[in-house]
């Protein structure tokens, strides 16, 4: 009888060392490796105050670990269990349990992109915010805009066309803060160090130019000589004669051709009828252009016309700028010709 005993004594522990190392095994594999077999990243929303059992059970849900019991003890026993982060997370399935923690403790959230476009007016960059996901949107009314931001005037052109990364539950009116105040740092710092003698009285007429050549160009390294050509004309009391004016003053009524009496009708924003300056910019101004007008090329030039390849040729006289336009007219006839268009 007491070698029956002993016998099965003998054999449960031998059963309680297997399992034991099973379990060892199996915790040492949890721990060391990927926590999850799936293929891709998934997004996962920790709400706020969830607990680290709440935590554990989701990601289990989800499939991204096996053990959400083991997850949870690991969570106490690293101290971690009430420094859970809320919000977004990109979990990767390839993590280690370590690695899952330290994400899920440092509130690393998933940040999604907006881009305001540089040419885009202000009206279009308001139109794509309010599409954005996972962004709270607000009431964006002219005076909520104006309050938020400081403007007293006009918003046209008061934000910096640059891509902002935003979290789920970020406002539109701090990602338009964030592109308000990046505009000033970058007005204010080229203020101070601009070129001599612009007719420049304030940053926001700099501005109102970089704008136009904004739209004049989409060629980066020839922005400095636009901007010089336009500056040249401010100058000599020229009016600066820029079809994007014309087309921003037409407003709706633009439908793709610019016509005589466009050209005729006087707006706030015709340079081709008002000295000077429009009253507000006409789009949004990239860091390029606006350090072009800041400072600009040394150049004598009065016009510049569209060469053709996205470019254009600059002359100094009005005589040499009909010579260019005309060269233009032709080449984009023989070009028409080419192609079989009208």
């Amino acid at each position: 009888m007491k070698k029956s005993v002993f016998l099965l004594k003998v054999i449960a522990i031998c059963f309680l060392v297997i399992w034991l190392s099973v379990e060892g095994w199996a915790l040492k594999q949890f721990l060391t490796s990927p926590i999850s077999s799936l293929s891709q990243a998934k997004v996962i929303d920790i709400p706020k105050g969830a607990s680290s059992k709440a935590v554990a059970q989701l990601l289990y849900s989800e499939r991204l670990v096996r053990h959400p019991s083991w997850l949870r003890w690991y969570f106490r026993l690293t101290g971690n269990a009430h420094k859970i982060q809320t919000g977004e997370f990109e979990i990767h399935p390839s993590w280690t349990v370590r690695q899952l923690v330290d994400e899920l403790t440092k509130g690393k959230n998933v940040a999604y992109p907006m881009t305001f476009i540089a040419g885009e007016t202000f009206a279009q960059s308001i139109e794509k915010l309010s599409s954005m996901p996972k962004m709270q949107h607000t009431d964006l009314t002219m005076a909520t805009l104006q309050a938020a931001l400081g403007v007293k005037a006009s918003l046209e052109g008061m934000i910096l066309p640059e891509t902002y990364f935003y979290v789920a539950g970020d406002t539109d009116l701090s990602v338009l803060k964030r592109a308000h105040e990046d505009l000033q740092t970058i007005l204010d710092k080229e203020w101070q160090q601009r070129s001599a003698g612009l007719p420049f009285k304030t940053p926001y007429q700099a501005l109102i130019l970089a704008s136009i050549v904004e739209k004049e160009t989409g060629f980066a390294p020839e922005r400095p000589k636009i901007a010089a050509v336009f500056i040249n004309r401010l100058k000599k009391r020229m009016r600066l004669q820029s079809d994007p004016t014309i087309i921003y003053g037409m407003g709706a009524r633009y439908d793709g051709d610019i016509r005589k009496k466009d050209l005729l009708t006087k707006t706030p924003y015709n340079t081709y009828r008002i000295n000077g300056l429009p009253p507000t910019p006409i789009a949004l101004a990239s860091a390029d252009a606006i350090r072009a007008v800041f400072h600009p090329a040394q150049t004598k030039a009065l016009y510049f016309v569209a060469n053709g390849d996205g470019q254009h040729r600059f002359s100094n006289t009005l005589a040499e700028h009909n010579r260019a336009v005309r060269e233009y007219l032709i080449k984009e006839k023989e070009v028409a010709k080419s192609t079989g268009s009208k």
